[in-house]
């Protein structure tokens, strides 16, 4: 009988491991990670995972494309007039606003002088004390006949346009600043068809402001102005109107004379305010106030106020206003 060869097992064993070596998918004989250095633990982790990894990644770059293409695309809130309008209300309630005839008034008041004429030259303390009676206005004789006007000063050199009438016929003539100092003043000219007069002080203040003019190339009917003088003498008063019209057109109610080009205006004026300047709500002088109209003739305001263009006012004093 034909006896089988025999093998050894040992050899069998090992030709059975090395034919499945062989095979392509025989396992890889593991190796405990804690006997590789972190380097070839990542690497082996990394080889071992490379397709998941690829997968995971990929699904991660797509997910932050669109949440970055989401929010550049993404509209941003739209914001509304009333958005606008409280947040306006807001900043005006935390700090208002001044009213533009008070800005008006505070750039202007620093100009604007009391204009007073008398009848009588000065007179010395013997002689206005035999002449005085009782009266109510200190240092002054009960006949002697006072104009009261206004005026504002335009030139550094204390040039004080004022109206013509205020002054008229007047022997002596003072004014009063801004600070309170008086002095006496005479006239350095006069421009009858616009009811102008210009005066000069003797004693100016250290601190003299002139105003300062603008053309009234631009104005419009209903442009708001602010008139500011000495109505009745009391003063600096200001009041607050718009340009009613231009091109106006005004004869006296004594007949004297007819003025022309004239600015109206409704901001009230009174006997005192002649001569005063009329401003933007800038405080730049437009004009200077020249009359009043009221239907019954009598020396109140009814809502009628003119006043000289500032350009004819400056060709009386000899300058160009801009």
């Amino acid at each position: 009988m034909k006896r089988a060869a025999l093998y050894s097992s040992a050899r069998k064993s090992e030709s059975v491991r090395v034919e499945e070596s062989r095979r392509p998918d025989a396992l890889v004989p593991e190796i405990p990670d804690s006997s590789l250095p972190l380097r070839q633990r990542v690497r082996r982790f990394i080889s071992a995972y490379r397709v998941p990894l690829l997968v995971i990644v990929g699904l991660l770059a797509i997910l932050t494309g669109a949440v970055l293409d989401r929010g550049l695309t993404e509209p941003s809130p739209v914001i509304t007039q009333r958005d606008i309008d409280d947040a306006v209300r807001q900043s005006l309630e935390k700090t208002p606003l001044p009213a533009q005839a008070a800005r008006a008034s505070a750039a202007i008041q620093p100009s604007v002088v009391r204009v007073m004429g008398y009848d009588h030259p000065t007179e010395t303390q013997g002689q206005a004390k035999s002449r005085r009676k009782p009266s109510q206005t200190p240092g002054k004789s009960e006949d002697e006949k006072v104009s009261i006007g206004s005026g504002v000063v335009i030139t550094e050199n204390g040039a004080i346009l004022s109206s013509l009438h205020v002054v008229s016929g007047a022997r002596r003539i003072t004014v009063t600043f801004h600070d309170g100092s008086e002095s006496a003043a005479e006239i350095s000219g006069v421009d009858v068809d616009n009811d102008l007069v210009v005066l000069k002080a003797k004693i100016l203040p250290d601190d003299l402001q002139p105003a300062t003019l603008i053309t009234t190339g631009d104005l419009k009917p209903g442009d708001d102005v602010v008139a500011v003088g000495f109505p009745f003498g009391f003063g600096p008063s200001v009041s607050a109107g718009v340009v009613s019209g231009l091109k106006r057109e005004f004869e006296s109610t004594e007949g004297k004379r007819v003025l022309s080009n004239l600015i109206q205006f409704d901001a009230a004026v009174n006997p005192g305010n002649s001569g005063g300047p009329l401003v933007n709500t800038k405080g730049e002088v437009l004009g200077i106030v020249t009359a009043i109209f009221n239907p019954v003739e009598q020396r109140f305001f009814v809502g009628l106020g003119f006043a000289v263009p500032i350009e004819n006012a400056a060709a009386a004093v000899g300058i160009s206003p801009f």
